[in-house]
């Protein structure tokens, strides 16, 4: 982590927004992060209603052959694994970038994984691995997705506690991600309790535009007025 953990308060308020608000209050209090940290390609959402606010947990994963690692050295990586995502502050937001040349070949995340990792703290997943079991989800778990598929293959995980990039989003382990059915977000810790205040400013000024595009007299004069309020046009 590169500051302290943040309040319930602060937390609290950043998940009532949706992340394409999040990244619009980005733009303001964090002008240079408008072009990256957020991901690029759609990710499957089980749960439309699914929103993460925690601080990332991260690994890689592969699954179309065996680790080629001895059964205890297999059991020392699992451990060490959980013993990560186990790590405080909480709660946290598990991010896992399957490296397999095609992702989501097998599935780390199912009945027995949503389980133990809702259990140890975790709000959800996002990879761009695959996920199955939907139906024996842990309840509450939330998912991002590359894709669902049937089997668990070979899967297996590689490293854990590294740098990891899912669907264009670059996330360090301890980075505050905000997620949803949109996808996901890295939020800077240092800017993160002004990002309510920037996102109720910016809801406020595209309220104006929205009520008078719904009005029965909207027209382009009165859109322009809108936009160039000093009539500089």
């Amino acid at each position: 982590m590169s500051a302290d953990p943040l309040s319930a308060e602060v937390l609290d308020a950043l998940a009532t927004l949706d992340t394409p608000t999040i990244c619009n209050a980005l733009e303001i209090v964090a002008p240079h992060r408008r072009a990256y940290g957020f991901t690029t390609s759609p990710l499957v959402c089980p749960d439309p209603d699914t929103v993460m606010v925690g601080y990332a947990r991260t690994a890689t994963i592969r699954a179309a052959a065996p680790s080629g690692r001895s059964g205890d050295d297999d059991l020392a990586m699992r451990v060490g694994y959980y013993r990560h995502m186990a790590e405080g502050p909480r709660p946290t937001v598990t991010v896992i970038e399957d490296i397999d040349a095609a992702p989501g070949y097998g599935a780390w995340w199912g009945e027995v994984n949503s389980s133990i990792h809702s259990g140890l703290g975790s709000l959800g997943v996002v990879t761009n691995g695959s996920i199955r079991d939907l139906a024996d989800w842990a309840p509450g778990f939330g998912a991002l997705a590359g894709s669902i598929g049937p089997s668990h293959a070979w899967v297996h995980v590689v490293e854990f506690a590294v740098p990891v990039t899912v669907h264009g989003m670059s996330v360090q382990p301890g980075d505050l991600i905000h997620a949803d059915r949109h996808g996901a977000v890295v939020v800077p810790v240092d800017v993160a309790a002004e990002v309510p205040a920037a996102a109720a400013k910016i809801a406020a000024a595209e309220r104006v535009l929205i009520d008078a595009a719904r009005s029965p007299d909207f027209s382009i004069e009165g859109l322009t007025s809108l936009l160039d309020p000093k009539g500089d046009h």
